[in-house]
Formats: C-alpha cells, sequence, structure tokens
C-alpha cells in the first residue's frame, strides 16, 4: 500500500515538472487566433446582418476573452429572438442557433405600428402579416397572457379579427364574422370554453354582441 501511493507521488511529481516546463516554454509564445467566422441559424440574412454588424464592433480579438454580458446583450436586444445558444468552435469560429419569436398581434403606439411578439418584445419587421389589430394601450404582459388563455381554451385565436382593451382592464374580442365578444375582467379558460360552447349551439346573426361579463351568464344583444 505504501509502495503505491510512493509511485503515485512520483508520477504526480513528474507531471508537475512536464506541465511547468511546457508552460514556460510554450504559453509565451501561443498565439491566440482572432475570430474569423460568427455563423448565425434561424434568422433570414437581412436580420442576420444586424446582429453580426452589433458583434463586429466588439472587436473579438479570440473565442476565450469575449465579453460575454455585452455579446449576450447585442444578441437579446434584437426583437426577433426567442431562444438562442452559443456554441464556441476552437480556433476561431462562433455558432449563433436562434429561434425565432412568433407574432401574436398587431398594435399601435405613439403613431407607429409594430408586431407584439412571444418574447414579449414589440417589433417593426414583417408588417405585412395578417394578425388581430390591439385597440387600446394594454402593456405586453396583459397581451401575452390572454393570448395564453385563450390558446388553453376551445376559442379559435386564428379567428379573432380584434381585441379591444379598456382602462378597467377588461377585453372585447371580435371575430372575422363581425360577432364580438364581451369578456369579464377575470378571464379564465372555463368562461372561454362555455362562450365556446354557446356559439356552436346558437345561430347567430352578423354584428350580434355576445355579452358574457355577467358571471354564469351570457346575454345577446344587437349592435
Amino acid at each position: 500500500m505504501h509502495q503505491r501511493k510512493s509511485k503515485k507521488i512520483l508520477i504526480y511529481f513528474f507531471l508537475l515538472i512536464l506541465v511547468g516546463s511546457i508552460n514556460n516554454n510554450s504559453i509565451n509564445n501561443l498565439k491566440l487566433e482572432k475570430v474569423k467566422n460568427v455563423n448565425i441559424f434561424g434568422l433570414e440574412k437581412k436580420d442576420q446582418k444586424i446582429i453580426l454588424y452589433n458583434l463586429n464592433n466588439l472587436d473579438l480579438k479570440n473565442i476565450f476573452f469575449i465579453n460575454k454580458k455585452k455579446f449576450q446583450n447585442i444578441i437579446e436586444s434584437n426583437s426577433l429572438v426567442e431562444e438562442y445558444n452559443v456554441i464556441k468552435i476552437y480556433p476561431h469560429s462562433i455558432n449563433i442557433n436562434i429561434k425565432k419569436t412568433s407574432f401574436i398581434a398587431k398594435i399601435n403606439q405613439n403613431g407607429k405600428f409594430y408586431l407584439i411578439g412571444t418574447n414579449g418584445k414589440l417589433s417593426d419587421n414583417n408588417l405585412g402579416i395578417q394578425l388581430p389589430y390591439i385597440f387600446g394601450n394594454p402593456e405586453i404582459k396583459e397581451v401575452l397572457e390572454l393570448k395564453k388563455i385563450i390558446d388553453q381554451s376551445n376559442i379559435d385565436y386564428s379567428q379573432i379579427k380584434s381585441l379591444y382593451y379598456f382602462k378597467s382592464k377588461r377585453w372585447d374580442l371580435k371575430f372575422t364574422n363581425s360577432i364580438v365578444i364581451k369578456l369579464p375582467e377575470k378571464i379564465e379558460k372555463e368562461t372561454l370554453d362555455k362562450i365556446s360552447i354557446f356559439l356552436k349551439n346558437i345561430k347567430l346573426e352578423n354584428k350580434e354582441i355576445v355579452d358574457a361579463r355577467i358571471k354564469n351568464q351570457i346575454i345577446i344583444l344587437d349592435e
């Protein structure tokens, strides 16, 4: 047992001498190559160029000494990015895999039209996309929460033409067939499911209003 320990100590000793020699003689002469390739996947070329331009301004000297926070800030500040991961490939390449956000609605803020992404950011890209238009001034998190509840219910979000937000934090939904649903302040999946069943079993004329603001009641009104 004692001999085994002695052999291990000798091996470690010689390894230390070897590593020390390598460090002294070679590390000072080691030159790390500058980053030559940054590859972005998941976005269109024109959107890739915007991120690449901003990253190049960081002066990426080599893949081991990159300002991580600034690097991440540039990627995360892009309104099209939902999720991403960065892979460093020795000696001088970086791959960035991006999951592009999905757009859920259009909104006008300060006289300019934007798309609302599932990442919670506003984007002025791809304004030709057909999406519901939001009237009013909700917080983005309120829009995302409403979309989440609708997706969990039997209401078909793709059939919604407009969403009206009121200062009382209540929503109206206008569908492509011009029927309007007035929702209660507290929106729950069960409430939307009841409305969905009601709409399937009752034949409504265009421009009629379904008032579901009162709990356990659904009232039909003419516009």
